[in-house]
């Protein structure tokens, strides 16, 4: 399984683990992949408290941090407005309708919301002037040798900073032509995620989208992703002519997972027939398990 981005990355194995729980991370990179923390969500000082608990529990492995940048957004020409003033300014275009909505089909069905507080319906900041305080943070950590970005090519300026810092910049994509933007960029690997993918993705599967990427940006290394949960679609990726797996959905099932029994059982009782791909819980197309929730949107 040994691909030329495990001696650039130093690690074992081919296999990258995209989870929001850092006890995944270093379960993952000691084990001889590549752990990558999901950043979106927290704060910087939040993130800094993250990496220095994975610092100091997974010993002399490298991991990565997941920002998320749209390649476009409102605001997005007010990079130097402060982070909060710029979450109220976006927070103020979310419609009070969409938030009595979102609050009765909690209520509804029993899962508690604090109505004082609209920031947990609110949108998440995903913005260039969120994201660039938590790349600095990560930067500040010499174990974190990768910063992805999910949605989009980063700015050039955040690219060129990232390399200057010595570290590798990847960035996620879904057709392409969004891969070969990224290439143009300067980006390092691309990540060449299929429709089948849990969380954000495109609408070309897997098995078409990789080896067209791979095509398209050689020889840009490419890792695949999307509907991966066995070794024996890790082969068949390799065989497409990538270099490795970023996975995700998969991380939720192991032990070192923060998320809930009921989230555990949830996933263990759906079949592939049990998705959707909905812009219910970003706003973006994700795939997700399609329940009360998604059906109401």
């Amino acid at each position: 399984m040994r691909t030329a981005i495990c001696d650039q990355l130093r690690i074992e194995y081919p296999i990258f683990a995209f989870t929001h729980c850092r006890d995944v991370v270093v379960a993952v990179s000691k084990a001889g992949g590549f752990g990558v923390l999901g950043a979106v969500g927290f704060t910087p000082e939040q993130l800094e408290i993250e990496l220095k608990w994975i610092d100091e529990n997974i010993g002399d492995h490298p991991y990565g941090v997941d920002i998320v940048i749209p390649n476009k957004y409102e605001g997005m020409d007010q990079v130097d407005l402060d982070p909060e003033v710029l979450k109220k300014q976006l927070g103020a275009l979310v419609p009070q309708e969409h938030l009595d909505f979102a609050k009765k089909i909690l209520a509804d069905h029993g899962v508690p919301v604090d109505h004082s507080d609209d920031d947990a319906l609110q949108l998440l900041g995903w913005t260039e002037a969120t994201a660039t305080p938590q790349v600095e943070v990560a930067l500040q950590h010499p174990k974190c040798t990768l910063i992805a970005n999910a949605l989009g090519t980063p700015p050039k300026d955040m690219i060129d900073h990232i390399h200057a810092e010595g570290r590798k910049v990847a960035a996620l994509c879904g057709s392409p032509s969004q891969a070969r933007k990224h290439a143009d960029a300067g980006v390092d690997i691309i990540i060449a995620q299929g429709g089948e993918a849990g969380g954000h993705s495109g609408e070309i599967g897997s098995i078409v989208l990789w080896p067209q990427v791979v095509k398209e940006v050689a020889p840009v290394p490419v890792l695949a992703a999307g509907g991966i949960g066995s070794g024996q679609q890790i082969a068949a990726a390799l065989a497409l002519g990538t270099q490795g797996a970023w996975t995700g959905s998969q991380w939720v099932m192991v032990e070192e997972s923060e998320h809930s029994e009921q989230q555990h059982a949830a996933y263990a009782k759906a079949s592939s027939k049990d998705t959707v791909r909905s812009r219910s819980f970003t706003g973006k197309p994700a795939r997700m398990l399609r329940n009360d929730w998604t059906e109401a949107w």
